[in-house]
């Protein structure tokens, strides 16, 4: 265990329903749902606003309807999304050589490889504040909730306990008086099952657990699921930070606010990725043989599995059926917090009808897995567009021949609303205005 807090854990609050306010002034202060929109969609990202209302990420669309029907449900848009995270995590890299980025928008650094005086609590805390003002500088007003700890379990869990927009430090020794008096589910892989089991065994605190003995830990949870409960209701956690070398791939990865442990949704989920990896191989001239599926576990141990094709493919049905595939060799019954496709061995060609297939995943909507098609046809909600007159909005919604758009960006107040018809030939979808720099 380290002797001072010098892993910092910085989670963006709200990312996706973040970043689309910003870019969209009307919906600011109000609820937004980020993810597939329709019957069989899965919440992506939920803005503060609408969690007040009981939805959260990993959730069907149905229910979360019904939770906040007055919500605006909008498709993921990546491009914005991963140039804002390239942003962060080039902040990040500014502090520190060892980031290691757990998706687009959370990281470990480690502070023990930055130029520190000194790694006491003032020091380090001064740092994690200037650091929350330059991400919500860089980014148009994003706000990150940062945590402070000798491990990464203390720094996650300190990261969560004032969000959003919150800094928490938890000074060398001070570490079980935190956890102590928590519930057992602030521990990762303590999910609504596992949680039960426990409370049937009369364990409801991190005190509670942490007077079970080994043994019977792994008598009610499993070996694998015992050891890493018992290690962490004592707080011993001595992971490094490993930075994560770029690859030549394209990938597609999400992080969910509750563990996973629902088998079939974990799978709809991959599909939902392959689509999105597919489409962005085909929009890049495109295709890969190596299909990778990236699996976070509740402890933070992170799991790849790989299979490569004879040759190389864009198909978004064979990329999900070898994701599923992989999926099936691990054991996620403990719960999974990130889960990823890439697709690597990247080639400009293709080999036609490589298994007699094409188009979508066969078990997934075509609103769930792809971006909108770049088609003055096709309209999403959420999606940007541009008029020949009126200048750069976001379609509010569209049906019936009808597209609706809300004329507004980042930089201009709440716009109007006007409706065109959907082939109308002064309206067309464009890409996001990038990302605000730091100092702009």
């Amino acid at each position: 265990m380290r002797s001072h807090a010098s892993v910092l854990h910085l989670d963006l609050d709200a990312f996706f329903a973040s970043v689309e306010q910003r870019d969209k002034p009307s919906l600011r202060g109000k609820p937004v749902v980020v993810g597939g929109i329709g019957g069989r969609g899965v919440v992506a990202t939920a803005s503060y606003e609408a969690r007040r209302y009981g939805v959260r990420s990993a959730m069907s669309t149905r229910e979360a309807r019904a939770r906040c029907p007055h919500a605006a449900f909008l498709y993921p848009r990546f491009e914005a999304y991963r140039a804002v995270s390239d942003i962060v995590m080039g902040l990040l890299r500014e502090v520190s050589p060892l980031v290691e980025p757990l998706s687009l928008d959370e990281a470990f650094v480690d502070l023990a490889q930055a130029d520190l005086p000194d790694l006491d609590v003032e020091t380090v805390t001064t740092l994690a504040h200037h650091l929350r003002a330059t991400v919500k500088q860089a980014t148009g007003g994003l706000t990150a909730s940062v945590g402070l700890g000798t491990s990464k379990f203390i720094a996650k869990v300190a990261s969560d306990l004032e969000k959003p927009d919150g800094l928490v430090v938890v000074p060398p020794g001070s570490e079980l008086a935190l956890l102590r008096p928590m519930s057992v589910q602030i521990i990762p892989g303590v999910g609504p099952a596992t949680a039960e089991r426990l409370r049937r065994a009369g364990i409801h605190t991190v005190t509670d657990l942490e007077q079970v003995s080994l043994d019977e830990l792994v008598r009610l949870v499993g070996k694998a699921h015992g050891q890493g409960l018992y290690a962490l209701a004592r707080a011993q956690d001595d992971r490094p930070v490993v930075a994560e070398r770029e690859t030549k791939s394209v990938s597609v990865e999400g992080t969910y606010d509750t563990d996973l442990t629902d088998r079939t949704l974990m799978e709809h989920l991959l599909t939902r990725q392959a689509g999105e990896v597919a489409a962005r191989l085909r929009k890049s001239g495109l295709s890969g043989r190596t299909v990778t599926i990236k699996v976070r576990l509740f402890d933070f141990t992170t799991l790849n599995r790989s299979a490569t094709l004879p040759a190389p493919t864009d198909q978004a049905a064979t990329i999900a059926r070898l994701a599923r595939g992989l999926l099936a060799d691990l054991d996620t019954s403990a719960g999974v917090r990130l889960l990823g496709v890439g697709v690597s061995g990247l080639a400009d060609w293709i080999q036609d009808d490589l298994f007699g297939e094409a188009g979508q995943p066969e078990d997934i909507p075509e609103e769930v897995p792809e971006q909108p098609a770049r088609s003055p046809h096709t309209w999403s909600p959420g999606m940007d567009v541009v008029h020949a007159e009126l200048g750069r909005g976001w379609v509010w919604g569209a049906g019936r021949g009808v597209v609706t758009v809300r004329f507004e960006t980042a930089e201009t107040p709440a716009g109007p609303v006007r409706s065109y018809a959907a082939d109308d030939p002064a309206l067309s979808p464009c890409p996001p205005i990038a990302a605000p720099m730091p100092g702009s």
